[in-house]
């Protein structure tokens, strides 16, 4: 398990990626796009969104930092666009964790199945600090 850093872009995560890749000399990462989802009737994806970053990940100095674009119309604060972000190959470690981190927090995503993860969820806890939890099934470069 670890605890890894999570960074929000407004529509630059690309170019912001391309850079630490320069910057740090790492491989070029795999990288999700909101366009790579499976399509939902029920919400269809803007056309504006399609090529922003869902997800990608980089290696630096041994630590994984994650990043994405937020999505067309979600609120962006520079400054506040990162949160901590626990992965673990555990489930029962993640719903332990995240129940213990609720309380007096704000849910912002309950603990359910998704296409990227068997176990994912955020939330804000008590002090501000914004967390996102996933299981960890080794495809994302892990």
């Amino acid at each position: 398990m670890a605890i890894e850093t999570y960074i929000n872009f407004n529509g630059n995560c690309r170019e912001a990626v391309e850079f630490y890749v320069q910057v740090f000399g790492t491989e070029k990462p795999q990288i999700m796009t909101f366009g790579d989802t499976p399509p939902d009737p029920k919400f269809p994806l803007p056309e504006e969104a399609k090529a922003l970053i869902m997800h990608t990940q980089l290696k630096i100095t041994g630590s994984t930092v994650m990043f994405s674009d937020v999505f067309p119309g979600m609120p962006f604060v520079a400054g506040n666009n990162i949160s901590l972000t626990l992965i673990s190959k555990d489930v029962d470690e993640i719903k332990s964790l995240f129940s213990k981190l609720k309380e007096g927090g704000t849910v912002g995503m309950d603990l359910q199945e998704t296409f990227w993860s068997k176990c994912y969820g955020s939330l804000t806890d008590k002090f501000g600090i914004p967390w996102q939890f996933s299981h960890d099934d080794g495809k994302m470069g892990r």
